[in-house]
């Protein structure tokens, strides 16, 4: 049954959403892929575009990318509440073993990057990997985040400076 607060649906915005998806389906399957299981990415992924679809009058037309990311994060963090974590002692200290079914970790095996990048923060975590892995840069960052273009730089370089101070002490035995 249709959500009843669904405002009603015409033909262009059927062109739209049908335009939408086939432009941006595989970049939101790939945040989550890289963020969760492999297996949960295109559920997660379809659940973003029924929240798209929902407040289709409400989505900014120039800036739909960063409006789906900054979605599929919240959608993400509902979805990571309902399942168990791994024990921090299942989770390998060097990077010799990979950790299967976890993607962020495998290409984040190294301990050493792993430790810099949980030092910094979940926010400063959050706009490092947005700009690295999705490629999202000034106005899309800005999107993303809720807050002005000189915001999401200046948020960017703090996290860049955050990061290098990290891995340093990290480094410096």
């Amino acid at each position: 049954m249709p959500d009843s607060a669904d405002p009603p649906k015409t033909a262009a915005d059927v062109d739209w959403f049908t335009v939408i998806v086939r432009e941006h389906s595989t970049a939101l399957v790939r945040y989550f892929a890289r963020r969760g299981p492999r297996q949960d990415a295109e559920d997660l992924a379809a659940e973003v575009f029924a929240t798209a679809w929902r407040r289709r009058n409400d989505l900014p037309r120039e800036a739909v990318l960063p409006w789906l990311y900054r979605t599929a994060g919240f959608t993400l963090a509902n979805s990571r509440r309902k399942h168990i974590d791994l024990p921090v002692d299942e989770v390998p200290e060097s990077g010799v073993m990979r950790v299967d079914g976890d993607p962020e970790l495998n290409l984040l095996f190294d301990a050493e990057l792993r430790g810099a990048l949980a030092s910094v923060g979940e926010r400063d975590r959050q706009i490092l990997l947005l700009h690295a892995w999705e490629g999202l840069d000034g106005a899309e960052l800005a999107e993303v985040l809720g807050i002005s273009r000189s915001g999401a730089d200046a948020a960017l370089s703090r996290a860049r400076k955050r990061l290098r101070e990290a891995w340093g002490e990290r480094m410096s035995f």
